[in-house]
């Protein structure tokens, strides 16, 4: 059967509430095909998304206005393995699935791309062997700061890595991590690594039928804008930072694919 995310409108909801509504879903589900695997619940944004394991759209939605009447107000059909690297699990904590024990869990992510600066180029100027011995290099650099920093890789772009955080804070702190481990190789190595990177933050059920999609879009988007060993974020990724984070501002640019122009800042590192 197809799995979907659902998201629900939760306002003045608590997580006990959520956790009241979880429970009332699984009394029910085996009634019509339906299986609820866990949610994620954001008390501040006042949002919960469901994973479901159900025939359609419509059993799914049956089973939630039968047990508490929380309908959702969308829904996208997902992967499990794409679920799990965004948000890190696709069932209910173990030792969390009661009342008394609410699982305490947003679905807000921040989305971080990482980019080799012309890799084209490098690969013709250093050969094949040569080229892949320094996107390794990369990988292994971004890999070991994503295990330091909490974070989880979602997929190697090939001249890249896209990675997800449950907070922005471990995803600057990545991408500065990640730009002073290759400063301090450049400072070795007879060939120079540049990496250029970007961070947007979402919710996983948006504007389009992909999970995170527009925050993907963005986050990709950013790390292209940016300039050669620069950590390039959105207005919505600094307004969530720490207040200690070092941020250059750096006005309002088009980015491909949006139609207005975006307010971009600029991580500092160095």
């Amino acid at each position: 059967m197809p799995i979907f995310l659902d998201r629900h409108e939760m306002h003045g909801s608590t997580a006990a509430d959520v956790a009241a509504a979880h429970l009332k879903d699984l009394e029910i589900q085996d009634q019509y095909g339906v299986r609820y695997l866990t949610y994620w619940f954001d008390e501040p944004r006042g949002s919960t998304f469901c994973l479901v394991d159900a025939p359609d759209i419509e059993a799914a939605r049956k089973v939630h206005e039968l047990a508490h009447g929380q309908v959702a107000g969308e829904f996208i059909e997902v992967d499990l393995s794409a679920v799990e690297a965004f948000l890190g699990r696709i069932a209910d904590p173990s030792g969390q699935r009661h009342q008394d024990r609410p699982v305490m869990d947003a679905a807000h992510r921040a989305i971080m791309f990482t980019d080799i600066v012309d890799s084209t180029g490098m690969t013709a100027r250093l050969g094949d062997a040569r080229a892949v011995e320094m996107v390794r290099t990369h990988d292994s650099i971004v890999r070991r700061s994503l295990r330091e920093t909490g974070g989880r890789e979602v997929k190697h772009t090939g001249d890249g890595l896209m990675a997800s955080f449950s907070d922005v804070d471990s995803a600057a702190n990545c991408a500065r991590a990640v730009q002073r481990a290759i400063d301090a190789f450049n400072r070795e190595s007879s060939e120079t690594l540049r990496v250029r990177i970007g961070i947007h933050a979402g919710e996983p059920v948006e504007d389009s039928n992909d999970l995170f999609g527009s925050t993907v879009q963005r986050a990709a988007r950013l790390c292209k804008a940016a300039a050669p060993s620069a950590i390039f974020i959105s207005e919505e990724v600094r307004g969530a930072l720490s207040s200690d984070t070092d941020v250059r501002p750096l006005g309002r640019k088009a980015l491909k694919g949006f139609p207005e122009p975006v307010a971009l800042y600029e991580v500092i590192w160095s």
